[in-house]
């Protein structure tokens, strides 16, 4: 029997105080029609930037779960997973990949390592060498900066030309990923704006979405953008149209949150503007590149 909805199963851990991971993944597909299955990898009392954290690891729980979805004969129309704890949870979803992907299911692998040039502190370089084997098996990859630079062994370089990281994305590509979106790229030149930059290796197509910067740094936000990514391709947007989707709702996020007197790592006010995800996309501001 068909399910009536999308259905996501969504591996991530679960943090119950500051938005981030399952707290901001499960609003935000289901706000946009997409049944959520989560597989806890973790749960914490809050997430990592609070210090003093109580911290499960469900690793040795996982397998038992996805043994009983098999039963049931779960059915996805994606798999997406985010920070994972240890290189066993990593070989944990590859092998899950293998028992659900069918060819109508497509793989989201958001390669959660490190920001602003560094390794998180809890992960190692053995993280590192088992995250590339799993970006192989992605359809959809969403790294950040300095994830492009720890996947590929290259050195950070928060001032790389466009045509640099094209060059790197094309890499990444390489590894077995059909599409690549790499987020918080600086503008050369206009230290105010960010952008996200794309490539599909359907069409040989590169996209470009620009957006303004304001100096704040909110957790959740990369769950935040990847999550809206899978609900507006599993809806049959366009990738352009996908990311415009994306980077508009976060932008609008960051600044619903900015001008209040808050604690920057609750994360954005998610609830503020969830209702937002439904509405018709605005001017899109995404731009097209040749390969």
């Amino acid at each position: 029997m068909n399910n009536p909805l999308p259905r996501v199963a969504a591996i991530h851990d679960l943090s119950g105080f500051g938005k981030a991971s399952l707290t901001v993944v499960i609003p935000i597909l289901s706000t946009m029609g997409v049944q959520v299955v989560p597989l806890v990898t973790a749960v914490l009392s809050s997430h990592s930037k609070y210090k003093g954290f109580h911290f499960i690891d469900l690793t040795e729980h996982l397998q038992p779960i996805i043994d009983h979805w098999k039963e049931l004969k779960v059915h996805f129309d994606a798999i997406y997973s985010g920070f994972l704890g240890s290189h066993l949870q990593i070989e944990i979803v590859e092998r899950f990949i293998d028992d659900f992907k069918t060819p109508d299911t497509f793989v989201v692998v958001d390669p959660v390592l490190g920001d602003n040039g560094a390794l998180y502190t809890p992960l190692s370089q053995n993280m590192v060498i088992k995250m590339r084997r799993l970006v192989a098996k992605a359809d959809i990859i969403t790294p950040n900066l300095t994830e492009v630079a720890l996947l590929l062994g290259q050195d950070y370089n928060p001032t790389i030309s466009d045509e640099d990281l094209r060059s790197n994305i094309l890499k990444l590509a390489d590894m077995g990923a059909k599409t690549v979106i790499v987020t918080s790229v600086p503008i050369t030149g206009q230290p105010r704006r960010t952008s996200v930059l794309a490539y599909s290796t359907g069409d040989r197509r590169f996209w470009k979405v620009t957006c303004d910067y304001l100096p704040a740094h909110y957790p959740g936000t990369g769950d935040a953008f990847t999550s809206i990514i899978t609900g507006a391709l599993i809806q049959g947007d366009s990738l352009p149209i996908a990311i415009d989707r994306a980077v508009q709702f976060i932008s609008m996020g960051v600044r619903s949150t900015f001008g209040y007197d808050y604690d920057p790592d609750q994360g954005f006010m998610l609830e503020r503007v969830l209702p937002n995800l439904n509405a018709p996309v605005q001017m899109s501001t995404y731009e097209w590149f040749e390969a």
